[in-house]
């Protein structure tokens, strides 16, 4: 069986599998797709992937059977349901529902707001794509942390990471790099580094890739 990822460094739904496949130590294959350069229109990448996004994972089979998945939190899903060692999702019904809302607040109410491609459609009408995402990434951390002070421990969700800090990351790297300032929710400030010093958080990090653009 051989995994091939196919994402961008700075991606940060890309972040989040990196991450659990890190926290699995499952060996798998870079494949950088530039999206600066628009590579994901290639036709090639959109024969894996219709939406023309990244990451998308590609599983070769022993028998030489090649299937692909897209969408991060359902690739993540199906690391978690093939791969159940080093979990990413707490065994407590109530806990596992409470990561998964957690994954989503940051998923579907950060994310889509801050991607490549709406920011360059609020530039299309004329808007400030920089100053744009700003708010709703502000808004949506405030409302994690608020959610996640009811069952935090030393990660997001009780004494283990998960899902829900495999979302977390990557979002308060996308933070820093539009200069939302987060460094009062000291419990977003406490888990990030404690999830940084685990090798799977530090070696997924953007600027660890190989197609990183150094500043």
């Amino acid at each position: 069986m051989k995994l091939v990822l196919h994402n961008y460094w700075r991606s940060s739904a890309s972040h989040r599998v990196r991450i659990v496949l890190g926290l699995k130590e499952l060996a798998y294959e870079y494949v950088a797709v530039n999206i600066i350069k628009a590579e994901q229109q290639d036709d090639s990448y959109r024969a894996r992937n219709p939406l023309a996004q990244v990451p998308t994972l590609e599983i070769t089979e022993d028998d030489g059977t090649v299937k692909s998945l897209t969408q991060s939190l359902p690739i993540i899903e199906y690391l978690e349901e093939r791969w159940p060692e080093r979990p990413v999702l707490p065994k407590d019904l109530l806990l596992r529902a409470k990561s998964r809302m957690l994954a989503e607040v940051i998923n579907a109410g950060i994310q889509p707001l801050q991607n490549l491609s709406t920011m360059r459609a609020v530039k299309a009408l004329g808007g400030d794509e920089q100053a744009w995402p700003k708010p709703w990434i502000a808004n949506g951390l405030a409302a994690y942390m608020k959610l996640a002070t009811e069952v935090a421990g030393k990660f997001s969700v009780g004494d283990a990471p998960s899902i829900a800090d495999c979302c977390l990351i990557p979002q308060l790297a996308s933070a820093r790099r539009f200069g939302v300032e987060y460094q009062q929710h000291e419990l977003l400030v406490r888990i990030e580094k404690t999830c940084l010093a685990l090798p799977a958080f530090a070696n997924a990090m953007p600027d660890q890739q190989p197609d990183a653009v150094k500043s």
